[in-house]
């Protein structure tokens, strides 16, 4: 019982630097897809060396606050806190059951999220899903950027709806549903149905219909459930 009362481990050196860096981005008006500072000159102003901003800047990127584009910088894709996010860890088997486990997980979390973007939504979010879908209808052959698209215009819908951690828990789920998207997309026919789902949710939230949206996105993820509940894993394996 002893050991269990040990003190506990302080942080390291990168993990401190990674909450400075944090803090830098919140206090320093940098917004999605801003540049950061070069590493050379965090290491200079943190007073740290060159392997430390890294392994600072790495610690980030797992965390979703920053990309590292190699040759080109590091940017920032969220300015605000990361409240929770996906484990890096997970190697999980995909199973119908935890599908179906996700997909009732969304389906509270994402009528929420359409009510209030119904309710919120400024006109480039409207405007932003309204390319998505135009990308869609282009890309029905091509189920690598269409299951991305899809994706885009869910994260956009939670984005509109202004609540961040309503946000950032759809972008937990959808970091573990992309197997969930690739099922649906090999059902036939449903690329189809699921585009002409995605359509009928911008048209609700167009007329600032926050019970159609509702009805509409639950409706949405109802058919999507359908599908899963008739897959059959040995007949049609995922991946």
């Amino acid at each position: 019982m002893k050991d269990a009362f040990a003190p506990v481990v302080k942080q390291s050196l990168s993990d401190r630097l990674a909450n400075q860096i944090r803090q830098l981005i919140r206090t320093g008006n940098y917004q999605e897809g801003d540049r950061l500072p070069a590493i050379m000159e965090m290491a200079r102003r943190f007073r740290v060396g060159h392997p430390t901003v890294r392994e600072a800047l790495k610690k980030l990127e797992t965390m979703g606050f920053v990309e590292i584009r190699h040759g080109s910088g590091v940017y920032v894709t969220r300015s605000e806190d990361v409240l929770v996010h996906a484990s890096p860890d997970y190697t999980g088997t995909v199973t119908k059951k935890l599908l179906v486990d996700l997909i009732e997980a969304r389906m509270p979390l994402e009528t929420e999220s359409a009510i209030l973007a119904a309710r919120h939504a400024t006109e480039a979010n409207l405007q932003t899903m309204r390319e998505l879908l135009a990308t869609a209808e282009a890309h029905f052959d091509d189920d690598d950027q269409l299951n991305a698209v899809n994706m885009a215009f869910h994260r956009e819908i939670a984005r509109a709806s202004g609540n961040t951690v309503l946000a950032q828990l759809l972008d937990v789920l959808r970091d573990l549903f992309t197997e969930e998207q690739r099922l649906i997309l090999g059902i036939f026919g449903s690329r189809e149905t699921d585009h002409e789902q995605h359509v009928e949710i911008l048209d609700a939230l167009e007329k600032r219909d926050e019970a159609l949206a509702a009805e509409r996105m639950r409706r949405h993820l109802a058919s999507v459930q359908e599908a899963v509940l008739r897959w059959d894993p040995e007949r049609h394996p995922v991946g």
